[in-house]
């Protein structure tokens, strides 16, 4: 998909803070994170949703995989997973790691600086 953000990024047409590239699957920081290490796991082929990955096993394995070494890094309380992917119209799983003083199902969209968002993934990427 030409004007897809996410497949843009995948092309390297729009930075991104990543976290995991194999050769078929790319994690990157979320802009609009709801906490620091708030990441994204994409196919690097255009899918519309998650259930229409062909290797969907493999999806989910690399998502553990990032989510091991979150838990490391960040030492959240628990981690949670969202796939609606109603604003962006590709295939995404977010990781959002949380803390036990959250209750809400999705908390709220933060803003943290660029170097934050760089130490955040170094520190991800160091645990994979």
């Amino acid at each position: 998909m030409e004007n897809c953000i996410f497949c843009k990024i995948i092309r390297g047409e729009i930075p991104c803070q990543k976290v995991y590239e194999d050769d078929t699957f790319l994690s990157f920081l979320d802009i609009r994170p709801t906490n620091k290490g708030h990441c994204l796991v994409v196919p690097k082929k255009h899918y519309r949703w998650v259930y229409d990955v062909p290797n969907f096993g493999k999806y989910w394995e690399a998502a553990l995989a990032i989510t091991l070494a979150m838990q490391k890094a960040l030492n959240p309380s628990f981690v949670t997973y969202v796939t609606h992917g109603l604003e962006v119209p590709h295939a995404h799983i977010h990781i959002l790691p949380r803390e036990s003083s959250e209750t809400s199902f999705v908390p709220e969209h933060k803003k943290f600086r660029n170097n934050e968002m760089s130490e955040v993934a170094d520190k991800i990427r160091k645990e994979l």
